[in-house]
């Protein structure tokens, strides 16, 4: 039985604005500048103390500041993160059409696993066979843990997982992992970054990913 881990941000649901508008609140609270949407692009993908580390000024970004920051960010996140955010065109379409077809789907994020959760249940309730997303003491991606710990669950092989995201984050995780991996071309960065960390397939749109797991890719 096929399996598809997708990831969450940029791939399941465009999270974009929330994001950035949780983060310039948080830069405005402690009086440092504030930053595009556009910069948010490649400021997220590695978990939110990253996100906050790469919103800060280089001489600011201590532990200690950052988990300040994180804080502040967060509050303001769990309150506003569904102001926005809305999944992508197609995507509720192409899960109801996997799960008809016997394929399973799961959710590997580097959000805390509580807020992964609070998020697929927002908008995807009962739909995954598993969701995690990043845990105390467990390597985020692109360490292929997450991926490893959602196969074992639903008792899954290698030869018939797929991950599908928007980053070489998430190119670079299906490697690690040792499955396959889908580039998706609506998501937050580019064709050029997912090829480069290792694409086995582009996905054009949601319905592409519905093509390439049932064998009628290019």
């Amino acid at each position: 039985m096929k399996l598809i881990i997708f990831d969450l941000d940029g791939t399941l649901v465009d999270s974009l604005e929330d994001l950035a508008d949780a983060a310039n609140y948080a830069m405005k609270h402690f009086g440092y500048p504030v930053h595009p949407i556009e910069a948010f692009r490649y400021f997220v993908g590695n978990g939110i103390p990253k996100l906050i580390e790469r919103c800060l000024l280089e001489s600011e970004r201590s532990p200690e500041r950052i988990e300040e920051v994180r804080a502040v960010f967060s509050g303001y996140y769990n309150v506003h993160f569904a102001d926005k955010t809305r999944p992508y065109d197609g995507i509720p379409e192409l899960l109801d059409k996997l799960r008809s077809e016997g394929v399973r789907t799961a959710v590997a994020s580097n959000k805390s696993d509580d807020f992964t959760h609070v998020i697929t249940d927002s908008f995807f309730k009962g739909t995954f066979d598993a969701v995690i997303g990043s845990r105390e003491g467990v390597p985020r991606k692109p360490a292929p843990d997450i991926v490893f710990d959602i196969m074992k669950e639903l008792g899954a092989d290698a030869s018939d997982t797929y991950f599908a995201g928007d980053s070489n984050v998430d190119m670079y995780t299906a490697k690690n992992a040792g499955i396959r991996a889908i580039g998706c071309l609506w998501g937050f960065r580019t064709k050029e970054e997912l090829l480069e960390g290792g694409a086995d397939f582009l996905a054009e749109n949601p319905w592409s990913i519905f093509d390439i797991l049932f064998e009628k890719e290019k």
